[in-house]
């Protein structure tokens, strides 16, 4: 084992670690006692608090905002394969327990104690995103420890995250185990799904709304449905598999559309299926302009609030989408709205939806309030890892 350097804390800034953090910032660092600088993107160090006692070991990046990430508080148990291989176990026994067919997120970052790696299941293919220089630098003992732990016959690196970017790390996609099929599928509350893997958003698939569609899905027999940022149609095909008369996704990009398609014929259901390419908002405006209602709107947007100085415009493009959707409302509608942006709290998306329902000169009551599934674990010690929030809710007139 290599020997380690010591990344020396200031006096009492081991306080949130303590607590159970795993991130250390720059000016929590004691750099007269050892430089930044000095650690190559990635190296592993071992943390001690400024009194000297070891805390455990972290890898480093002096150029991330998040210099540091906690990987073990054993001063004697580095990230290498024998510790990948034990949290890859772990993180499998809890899927396992929760799900009966393997298609889940795999390792979630510091939900999982494996902060920078994120990796999605489908059946035997995984698709791993390293978003930090420390996992980085883990790759050929990671593969070697997913061989030993699942055997994937496929691993593609979906390195193509901002992340890395902040990083200072390279972008690229690459399969670095085996062939791909020609196509990789999935299944979800009994529905198949085919997933763009390589060319896709994030890893190809959302896992995190499994709990959620599975809610909506109890609401929608019979129902005419519109699928806003619908993707490759997780909420949608789904809403048509448990008996929404008529879906209509729409979606920006033509060709997650066509996924839509090829997904719903996948199921049977291409007859209950329709697509429409556009931006969310001049689609809700044309709707509306030629007297469209639908019973149940899906809001599914990407992150509207990246970055806490966005947080301002964010929320008011929110209220604007949650206005509009709620226009497609009949006199009474059901409405999911979701958000992905951890800068969102969660009663601010519950201030969204109040809002706009008075705009409406309507009532609106929350019947579900839901967030990411259990194979999105939440560390207790870093509300960055819970960002996923959906409401479900009717929106009616007196």
């Amino acid at each position: 084992m290599t020997a380690l350097r010591s990344l020396r804390l200031k006096k009492n800034a081991d306080r949130r670690l303590k607590a159970g953090h795993l991130w250390l910032y720059s000016n929590e660092i004691d750099i007269q006692a050892m430089p930044l600088k000095d650690f190559a993107p990635g190296e592993q160090a071992q943390v001690e608090a400024a009194n000297g006692k070891a805390l455990g070991v972290a890898y480093v990046n002096a150029h991330s905002l998040i210099c540091a990430r906690l990987v073990s508080r054993d001063p004697a148990m580095q990230l290498d394969r024998s510790l990948l291989v034990h949290r890859l176990n772990q993180a499998l026994a809890l899927r396992q327990r929760m799900f009966d067919k393997p298609f889940y997120r795999l390792v979630h970052g510091e939900g999982d104690l494996l902060p920078g790696l994120i990796i999605d299941r489908f059946g035997d293919v995984l698709v791993v995103q390293l978003n930090t220089a420390g996992m980085e630098a883990q790759l050929e003992p990671l593969l070697d420890a997913l061989d030993k732990v699942v055997s994937p016959s496929a691993v593609v690196l979906r390195n193509d995250t901002s992340g890395r970017r902040q990083e200072g790390l390279e972008s690229q996609i690459e399969v670095v185990k085996g062939t791909l099929p020609e196509a990789v599928e999935l299944e979800e509350n009994g529905v198949r799904f085919v997933a763009p893997v390589l060319d896709g958003q994030k890893t190809g698939w959302f896992y995190d709304h499994r709990v959620n569609r599975a809610w909506l899905n109890q609401h929608v027999a019979g129902k005419r449905v519109l699928d806003l940022f619908s993707y490759v149609g997780g909420w949608g095909v789904q809403a048509a598999a448990s008996g929404a008369s008529e879906v209509l996704c729409v979606d920006a990009s033509a060709p997650a559309l066509e996924r839509v398609a090829d997904n719903a014929a996948l199921n049977g259901l291409h007859e209950q299926v329709a697509v429409g390419e556009g931006d969310a908002f001049e689609a809700m405006a044309a709707l509306k302009a030629d007297g469209e209602q639908f019973d149940v709107v899906i809001l599914d947007p990407p992150a509207f609030i990246k970055k806490r100085k966005d947080t301002t415009a964010g929320e008011r493009a929110y209220g604007k989408l949650n206005r509009e959707a709620m226009r497609l409302l009949g006199r009474d509608g059901l409405l999911l709205s979701a958000s992905c942006s951890m800068h969102l709290a969660p009663e601010r998306l519950v201030d969204t939806v109040r809002g706009a329902a008075r705009h409406q000169d309507r009532h609106a009551q929350i019947l579900f309030q839901g967030h990411q599934g259990p194979d999105h674990p939440v560390h207790p010690a870093i509300p960055e890892t819970a960002y996923l929030k959906a409401l479900g809710v009717r929106v009616f007139r007196d």
